[in-house]
């Protein structure tokens, strides 16, 4: 931690949470222990995020498409969630920790919702960090609900079509307040985005470590913003522009 560059810090980590289940095929237990397993690596990882001052983090805890998956792991998924929420709420409430989701709320069982929602309202005016948990999220959902809300306006005379710009349809995603994402981060080796924040994921750095999310620790999460604060970051821009 020491050689990590405070001043240098990723304003918002997004971390894709892949390899549960391998994890647990590996040592022959059922793909749910992988899962029981990966809420420390998630538990750890927030502390370190909140501890180092990074400004958001995002996980990326359930898809759209997971819903496809059986419904035993479904509904196992469900209850690990709901008692992620009970554990961990004054740790969120004590530390300063604002609790924001992007995804379609709406779809998530009524026992998580009934945890779930009073923590977002109890935490909206915390400012330390933000979580958002990518719960029923879409990245091609999110972009297609950003485009029907400003359709919508408009629709109703509220907005001209020449009056829409990047700003615009930043402000109708999710949780518009996040910055976009500097560093991100998918465990398991595996090489690519799974329509994580697509619009979010511009212009971050990606890093991907071979463990398994249930062995993901914070050495490995200094590894990889050390690993980014070596690259040079243009945004465009020519290497004597930046320096």
């Amino acid at each position: 931690m020491e050689t990590i560059e405070t001043l240098r810090l990723p304003k918002h980590i997004g971390i894709i949470m892949d390899g549960n289940g391998r994890w647990a095929q590996k040592r022959l237990l059922e793909r749910v222990k992988g899962h029981e397993e990966g809420v420390r690596a998630v538990r750890d990882t927030v502390t370190a995020c909140r501890k180092l001052g990074i400004d958001a983090l995002s996980l990326f805890a359930f898809s759209e498409e997971n819903w496809e998956r059986p419904k035993r792991e479904v509904d196992a998924l469900m209850r690990l969630l709901r008692r992620y929420l009970i554990e961990e709420e004054s740790e969120i409430l004590d530390n300063n920790i604002r609790l924001v989701v992007s995804g379609r709320v709406e779809k998530l069982p009524d026992f998580v919702k009934e945890k779930l929602l009073p923590l977002m309202e109890k935490s909206e005016s915390n400012t330390g960090m933000y979580l958002n948990l990518c719960l029923s999220y879409g990245g091609r959902e999110e972009l297609t609900h950003a485009c029907r809300r400003i359709a919508e306006k408009v629709k109703a005379g509220e907005l001209l079509p020449e009056a829409i710009t990047e700003k615009t349809f930043a402000a109708h995603l999710y949780v518009p307040e996040l910055p976009p994402v500097d560093l991100m981060i998918r465990t398991s080796g595996e090489l690519r985005i799974s329509g994580f924040l697509p619009w979010q994921l511009a212009y971050a750095e990606f890093h991907f470590p071979k463990v398994f999310w249930p062995d993901f620790t914070r050495d490995h999460l200094f590894e990889a913003i050390r690993e980014m604060q070596t690259r040079e970051r243009r945004f465009g821009k020519t290497s004597a522009q930046v320096r």
